[in-house]
């Protein structure tokens, strides 16, 4: 095989990667506004239940995603984010499941938190995109400060009603699919960029 194929081969294996993340990041976007969903149908009379739904859920997503940070490990530099997100979301898992009937007191500051760190996760990926001359950073970023302002309101507002609560999620959830739905659009030209600098 020539070094051209070699790099070639490499170069799909960056996009396939880069748009597995990507794909990653929609269905969390995708469970998000799942739950805004139910937190604006249940209400407080199945709150119990949806402790139990979000425990699990982010239980679930922590493990994989700590699993799956230590058997790629070393590999795909450009998401390295995978361990604190794990533990992170198993954190949040075991505290709604602990607080079960009481997680409406906190799920507000919780969900805000969340959303904070995902947007801060899509700045430094704007970021990253700006480094590398992809266009599409300027509005990532800008998604992504929206998203911030939306964590920042849920985890602040302590007046915030539960459907105030769901509909934020949701809103959030939407904003995060647009920006990865744009990311993945320009993976190809940024795995050729990545490939492209290791060359040198």
């Amino acid at each position: 095989m020539s070094k051209a194929e070699i790099i070639k081969r490499s170069a799909s294996q960056v996009s396939s990667d880069l748009k597995k993340s990507a794909w990653s990041a929609v269905i969390e976007s995708l469970a998000l506004i799942i739950l805004g969903i139910l937190f604006i149908a249940l209400q407080d009379t199945m709150i119990k239940v949806l402790a139990y739904i979000v425990g699990a859920f982010f239980i679930v997503k922590g493990g994989f995603q700590i699993i799956n940070y230590f058997i790629e490990k070393g590999q795909n530099d450009f998401f390295n984010n995978s361990l604190l997100s794990g533990v992170v979301s198993a954190l949040i898992g075991i505290t709604a499941l602990v607080i079960g009937e009481d997680i409406a007191n906190v799920f507000r500051v919780v969900v805000g938190i969340l959303i904070i760190y995902e947007s801060l996760v899509r700045v430094n990926t704007a970021i990253k995109l700006s480094a590398a001359q992809i266009p599409a950073w300027k509005y990532i970023l800008v998604l992504a400060l929206l998203m911030m302002v939306i964590g920042i309101f849920i985890t602040f507002n302590e007046g915030a009603i539960l459907t105030l609560i769901g509909s934020m999620m949701i809103v959030a959830g939407v904003i995060s699919i647009f920006g990865d739905i744009m990311f993945i659009q320009y993976v190809n030209t940024l795995a050729e960029k990545i490939m492209g600098d290791e060359k040198h």
